[in-house]
């Protein structure tokens, strides 16, 4: 389904955590670049209610591509964001703004999204918002 990825960035840009679970699979697996693997609605829907607290965060630019099938996909882009409060032992939140270059790759089957993988450099990240 042409598309689903495009509505999710969006839904993501606008704070919509229901819009975002609403395209994915019941059983959608989560790769996070640090961290295991998450499996359901349910344990992805507590992870974006973290990052919700502890980041704002906006992409920008993203450029997606689809399989001739449809049925993957990846995204390139960046990842503008404010660091609102300090997440586990990472370094101290103090409203530090940050920009990352960020893939992401999907599966999609039954016009729902069955997989996401988040790439990214975190040591990048903690360079920014230490400086």
């Amino acid at each position: 389904m042409t598309g689903i990825i495009e509505s999710y960035y969006h839904a993501f840009n606008h704070g919509d955590v229901e819009g975002m679970l609403a395209l994915l699979d019941e059983r959608v697996i989560h790769e996070p670049c640090q961290g295991k693997p998450r499996a359901g609605i349910g344990p992805f829907r507590e992870f974006l209610d973290h990052m919700n607290r502890c980041y704002k965060e906006h992409v920008a630019d993203p450029l997606i591509l689809y399989s001739p099938a449809e049925n993957h996909a990846s995204a390139e882009f960046f990842l503008d964001g404010k660091y609102l409060k300090t997440d586990g032992d990472l370094p101290a939140a103090r409203g530090q703004r940050y920009r990352l270059r960020v893939g992401a790759f999907f599966e999609i089957g039954g016009n729902r999204i069955t997989r996401i993988t988040n790439h990214y450099n975190l040591q990048d990240w903690i360079d920014q918002i230490s400086a």
